[in-house]
């Protein structure tokens, strides 16, 4: 397989820094441009709709909670790991779309319940394919066994990244 930019990076600083141990940056590195490039292109595709990644976020998380289609806005910014402020300048701009509504919660008035509106619906369901559809083309680069195993190699490093300890010794080595 041809060199990629980040070989470059790794090859660099092992130039200049001959005793440094470069490697993580080759699979971080390509993590984080891998990233940025789906992300990128998925944010182009929900442009069709009139949404950004931002807002589909919320609009998926609530279609995913199953009917009634409705959480807490508490709950949503747990989900989707926000502040509370930039939960309220989503929930305002889908609002103002007709794609959310915010009603009382019926069980204690002092807070808000957050529904997806029908059209919401519609939008996250099209879009979620669509997105879903930019992912697939990309992984169809790799056969699909490779596929399950990037899965199941990335859980483990994010299980690792998660963990306050760090991963558990000897799990490197049981990983090879």
């Amino acid at each position: 397989m041809a060199a990629d930019e980040v070989d470059l990076i790794v090859e660099q600083w092992r130039r200049e820094r001959p005793g440094m141990r470069p490697e993580p940056m080759a699979v971080f590195g390509r993590i984080y441009r891998l990233s940025r490039l789906v992300g990128d292109r998925q944010e182009q595709v929900y442009a069709r709709w009139g949404i950004g990644r931002g807002e589909f976020d919320v609009l998926a998380a609530l279609r995913r909670s199953g009917p009634p289609y409705t959480l807490a806005p508490k709950a949503l910014t747990a989900a989707l790991m926000l502040t509370s402020g930039g939960m309220t300048g989503r929930l305002d701009r889908l609002e103002r779309a007709g794609l959310v509504r915010r009603a009382p919660d019926p069980g204690d008035r002092r807070a808000l319940r957050v529904s997806l509106t029908d059209a919401g619906r519609q939008i996250v369901e099209e879009s979620a394919e669509a997105g879903l559809e930019v992912q697939r083309r990309i992984l169809d680069a790799l056969p699909p066994a490779d596929r399950y195993r990037l899965a199941d190699l990335l859980r483990a490093l994010l299980a690792a990244a998660e963990s306050p300890d760090g991963p558990p010794d000897g799990a490197a080595d049981e990983a090879q």
